[in-house]
């Protein structure tokens, strides 16, 4: 099925399956390589002491900011470098927040 501009529809959907499901992996792994991190600490030091609850939220919290993170990014490919740094800079503050609230309750106590 060929558009007015003359792009293959069926192509650039195919192509974009694609790339979620690289997009997918890509965020999978990043969030397991630093869910490593408090897993080994786990093994050595007394003061890191996570549940399988903890895991799962910031597994949740991980995977959504960095999936959030890659599709973002492709819709301001267009943007100039400053707006692109601006949005992505805006969605890591927010994920920062929305962590340290979780960890040690700043605003409503839910984490701790």
């Amino acid at each position: 099925m060929n558009t007015a501009g003359g792009g293959d529809v069926l192509a650039d959907n195919s192509a974009m399956r694609a790339s979620m499901g690289i997009d997918a992996v890509r965020v999978a792994l990043a969030t397991a390589m630093i869910l490593l991190v408090p897993l080994v600490a786990m093994q050595f030091a007394q003061g890191v002491q996570w549940t399988g609850f903890d895991f799962a939220v910031a597994a949740v919290l991980l995977a959504g900011a960095g999936w959030t993170c890659l599709r973002t990014g492709r819709r301001v490919a267009r943007l100039a470098v400053w707006q692109r740094v601006a949005v992505v800079g805006a969605l890591a503050l927010v994920f920062a927040a929305i962590w340290v609230e979780l960890a040690v309750g700043v605003l409503f106590n839910f984490g701790s």
